[in-house]
């Protein structure tokens, strides 16, 4: 497993969307926006699920995934394997989590899971000579 160092998951926070990328086993992409993140550990990504239709249908076929995100010139790319939670406890938090949200937003929100991102590889989206370096 890759850790985050503190400053990457400032950022992570920081940053209001990431894109989350997966792809069939035809090896056909597809990358999606997703504000509903959290960390759970420093090796340990949350994202809920409200409408992840496609990418949902590709992590049951190829559970290897990418999540990007970025601000001005420093940004992270995060890969691993991904499972799906839909009953227990962070199932049952993150329920209400996002119920809240959509309570706050005037928009009613339904989390039908808890994908879980074991972060396995870590590298630097900065430009330059280090461009898509491995950091973790």
């Amino acid at each position: 497993m890759a850790e985050m160092t503190e400053r990457m998951k400032e950022l992570f926070k920081k940053v209001p969307t990431v894109v989350f990328a997966t792809a069939d086993l035809d090896g056909i992409p597809n990358a999606v926006p997703v504000g509903a993140k959290r960390i759970v550990d420093s090796e340990t990504i949350l994202i809920s699920d409200q409408f992840l239709n496609k990418t949902l249908a590709n992590i049951k076929q190829n559970s290897k995934v990418a999540i990007t995100y970025w601000e001005g010139h420093e940004g992270y790319q995060l890969k691993g394997t991904v499972t799906i939670e839909t009953s227990g406890q962070r199932f049952e938090d993150t329920a209400k989590w996002i119920e809240e949200l959509g309570n706050k937003a005037g928009f009613p929100l339904k989390s039908k899971g808890a994908v879980i991102l074991k972060i396995e590889e870590i590298y630097g989206l900065a430009p330059g000579p280090g461009a898509g370096k491995k950091l973790a």
